[in-house]
């Protein structure tokens, strides 16, 4: 039976299952309350201002159109009572103790047939009407609504002669003489209360409708105006984050100031760790990397079978594989640093026109003012210092350093007008101690340098020919 083959981390069981990622109830309650909850505070306020105002319009309206309809109410009341207390006043002792009205009062409305507006006055079996009752009655409620002042109408609902909802007034008068009392009643059609509210009702909608939308609209506002700090807090942290600021501005509202100055008491912190995780590095680099390579170089004529050489070599690689680890954990991605290309290298420019004066080397530089590189100031120095020093060591007579901005990335060209090299020797070249002249000066680590540099910044170091003759070394780093 064939052995099988090693499981590991991309290799699960042939008789395993697949599994599914089950995410916890806490995550899914979170995410059914994250409409409230977990939302942006923009949507948590106008959400609570939406709640808020509609509850305050509906309570509004309700309020004032009891108002209303106790306003309108009691004007046809008063209206209803004036009428009987004219019929009241009217009324005289007839003939056989009936009563009779001294004048007329059917004057508007209750002059119009079936209009709902009537006036009736019983006292026993003799009824007095209105003659827009048409000669029926009005039906009475049994018993009467009763009234703590018997001196005034009182108030009741009823139905006309033709089905019509009235609503009424009545009021009692009591006889002198063991006579009954006569019954004065006044009614007005209910269409005369429900019709002017219900256009009232419709025209406080409407102006509620506008109240509510401005108050919305001034929330909307409201709240962007004072959510705008925080937006431009959000801008300043992503300034601090791609090395354009070192601290976040301190002028901020009382609110969030406190929050401002914890942001850049951490960011002092870090940068003062980041600081001391650095220079433990460079001194450990210093402290391996130089004797090695001292020894690689010693051992080159007294190794011959290459035991020991191997072995300085294997040290030599994981002490820069640990380096490169630890140094990118000291940078933390590099996320904060930002250099501008055209002061180095002009500053490098004047370094190397005066150590190889003798040379009468011109060194033309074109660099963009403002181009700038996610990379700390002191890492740029040392990859354009190796590629600027090894171009105007091979060069003849001129040497040009050139940078251009080529998307998310920045490309940097070294070019000298020397002898260039081929594929092989620029394979060669780039390895650690990789030294094509010996009468030439170094040790053959400034290329591998520059290269681990890079990669660290997740860029990369090419090597080719150039149109001034020489080498042409391509640095990409990014933006």
């Amino acid at each position: 039976m064939p052995p099988s083959p090693p499981r590991g981390p991309g290799h699960p069981a042939p008789d395993a299952k697949p599994t599914r990622d089950v995410k916890p109830a806490s995550d899914r309650k979170s995410k059914r309350v994250g409409f409230l909850h977990l939302g942006s505070l923009q949507r948590r306020l106008l959400l609570a201002a939406l709640v808020f105002v509609t509850v305050a319009l509906v309570v509004a309206g309700v309020a004032i159109g009891l108002i209303l309809s106790r306003f309108v109410r009691a004007q046809l009341d008063s209206r209803l009572d004036s009428q009987l207390v004219a019929i009241a006043a009217s009324l005289e002792r007839g003939p056989v103790d009936t009563l009779r009205l001294g004048r007329n009062l059917d004057g508007p409305p209750f002059d119009r047939d079936r209009s709902g507006w009537y006036w009736q006055v019983r006292q026993g079996s003799h009824v007095l009407r209105s003659g827009s009752l048409e000669g029926r009655d009005l039906t009475l409620p049994d018993p009467l609504p009763r009234s703590r002042d018997p001196e005034r109408p009182r108030p009741a609902d009823g139905t006309g002669p033709w089905g019509d909802a009235l609503i009424l007034r009545i009021l009692v008068l009591p006889q002198e003489g063991g006579s009954p009392p006569a019954i004065l009643v006044a009614s007005a059609p209910a269409r005369a209360l429900h019709g002017p509210l219900r256009e009232a009702g419709l025209a406080l909608a409407a102006i509620l409708g506008v109240l509510g939308f401005c108050l919305l609209a001034g929330t909307v506002a409201q709240v962007r105006l004072g959510l705008r700090p925080l937006e431009r807090l959000r801008r300043d942290l992503a300034e601090v984050r791609a090395g354009r600021r070192l601290r976040v501005p301190g002028k901020q509202p009382a609110e969030i100031r406190p929050l401002v100055s914890e942001v850049n008491a951490l960011l002092d912190q870090n940068a003062a760790n980041l600081e001391r995780a650095r220079t433990h590095v460079a001194n450990l680099a210093h402290g391996l990397k130089t004797p090695l390579a001292t020894l690689t170089l010693a051992l080159a004529d007294r190794d011959p079978d290459g035991t020991l050489s191997n072995l300085v070599s294997g040290m030599d690689r994981r002490v820069r594989h640990h380096l490169r680890r630890a140094r990118a954990a000291a940078l933390g991605g590099a996320t904060r640093a930002r250099t501008e290309l055209a002061g180095p290298v002009a500053d490098l420019r004047t370094t190397f026109d005066r150590l190889y004066a003798g040379k009468g080397l011109a060194i033309d530089l074109a660099v963009p003012a403002g181009l700038a590189v996610a990379c700390d100031a002191q890492d740029i120095d040392e990859m354009l210092g190796n590629l600027i020093d090894n171009a105007c060591q091979w060069g003849t007579g001129r040497v040009r350093v050139s940078a251009r901005s080529d998307g998310a990335a920045v490309v940097v060209t070294v070019e000298d007008d020397g002898p260039g090299l081929d594929a092989v020797a620029a394979a060669r070249a780039l390895r650690p101690g990789g030294r094509l002249d010996e009468r030439v000066p170094g040790h053959g680590f400034g290329l591998s340098i520059t290269t681990e540099l890079a990669e660290l910044y997740g860029g990369a170091l090419d090597l080719g020919r150039s149109d001034l003759g020489g080498l042409s070394a391509r640095l990409t780093l990014p933006a």
